[in-house]
């Protein structure tokens, strides 16, 4: 009953001054606004850079050789340091926390072709396992590299889809035919599309996936682009990481110290600094939100100073037939709540609406789809309860404190 009194008194009140308080909701309502799409922008934003990040792969790590800068047993710095097969299964073998691996050939100087259409991709030699850390997923109809393709060095290839589309157009390439160099391979798969916003070599979408066996065959290949791995928890990485380096310190002779013989590429480290990043833009855009906020609080406060003034005789009148302060306190309290209340509906569902619309337009790609996400209401609400209660609270604190006798002769 006190809230419902408390509202009754607040519309008779506002009523008698529709502008002042028609501006003062709005400066709620904007401040809402702000702090709901801003957020929402940046939890977009965030989902959209981990999905594009993923597209690279799922907590993998990337060895390339290097060059050392240390000189080690007798061999003088500068060398340079290149990967072979063999060292992928040194390392699967030795390195328990090793779970997936795959070694990687590389090759951009031959031609790919299909009668008179061609291209020049990246033609990239793995083992079945590249598929799974790289999230690689054929097209239905199709398949990845197997073992037995690897075994049996058969001539078979996984083509990117924007190689398809070059080659093939709108056909169907799966069992059809394509000639690297000279050489024909069948087409036995097509990538599914992805999102994919970095890469250490070139997107998958332009690559061409054949057997790592086959790739050293063809090409003569002694030594691989860079080995692909996946721990078996992204916390142990820096320990596969020394004992990487230990283990082809040995075989090539370099100081297991020296960090520059070879080169690691943690995408799970990343990823944690991305997390760290976007942690401080949903700070940033909180406070520049929460400041547009404070100048709808500071609104408030200013008209129920105003109405603590209007009605400073009924606050005596009250006190004197034994109104208590705190009763007093926290009818005015409740005022300034339902004040913001009203600011903040109007404001969360203009915010609802401004999201609902930017989700249909071209932007996906770019900054992502804006969400109102849990985490928002939660940061939304808390900013919206403590402007609501600090800009009732010292008008309130006024009323309550006023003296009876003075409220009166007044």
């Amino acid at each position: 009953m006190k809230i419902i009194d408390a509202a009754r008194q607040l519309w008779a009140d506002l009523s008698a001054q529709r502008l002042r308080t028609i501006l003062t909701v709005l400066g709620i309502t904007w401040g809402t606004v702000a702090v709901v799409v801003l957020l929402a922008f940046s939890v977009g934003l965030e989902r959209q850079t981990v999905k594009r990040f993923h597209g690279l792969g799922d907590r993998i790590v990337v060895l390339f050789g290097g060059r050392t800068t240390k000189p080690f047993a007798g061999f003088r710095e500068g060398r340079s340091i290149r990967l072979r097969e063999r060292d992928v299964e040194t390392l699967a073998a030795e390195i328990p926390d090793i779970t997936m691996i795959s070694p990687e050939y590389s090759d951009r100087s031959t031609p790919v072709r299909r009668a008179r259409n061609g291209v020049n991709p990246n033609i990239t030699g793995i083992t079945p396992a590249y598929g799974d850390m790289r999230n690689i997923i054929p097209q239905r109809g199709g398949r990845f590299i197997n073992d037995l393709d690897v075994e049996q060095r058969r001539r078979v290839a996984f083509l990117g889809d924007e190689v398809v589309s070059v080659l093939f157009g709108d056909e169907d390439p799966i069992g059809e035919q394509v000639q690297i160099g000279a050489t024909p391979f069948t087409v036995i798969g097509v990538l599914q599309p992805k999102i994919q916003n970095s890469s250490y070599n070139s997107r998958d979408e332009d690559r061409v996936f054949i057997p790592a066996s086959t790739h050293a065959a063809l090409f003569g290949s002694e030594f691989v682009a860079n080995i692909v791995y996946r721990t078996s928890d992204p916390s142990r990485t820096k320990l596969v990481e020394r004992q990487v380096y230990e283990l082809l310190g040995r075989r090539y002779r370099f100081d297991p110290t020296d960090e520059d013989a070879l080169q690691v590429w943690d995408t799970a480290e990343w990823e944690q600094m991305f997390s760290f990043m976007f942690l401080g833009f949903k700070l940033f855009f909180a406070i520049v939100g929460s400041f547009t906020l404070s100048v709808g609080g500071i609104g408030v406060a200013n008209i129920m100073y105003i109405v603590v003034r209007e009605r400073t005789r009924e606050i005596g009148i009250k006190r004197s037939m034994g109104a208590t302060r705190s009763s007093i306190l926290w009818q005015f309290l409740t005022e300034s709540v339902l004040i913001v209340g009203v600011g903040a509906a109007i404001g969360i569902a203009l915010s609802f609406g401004i999201v609902k619309v930017m989700s249909y337009l071209s932007m996906e790609e770019f900054v992502g789809t804006p969400v109102i996400s849990l985490q928002v209401g939660l940061v939304t609400m808390a900013l919206l309860a403590f402007v609501a209660m600090l800009a009732g609270f010292f008008p309130a604190r006024r009323a309550a404190a006023l003296d009876p006798v003075e409220c009166l002769r007044d």
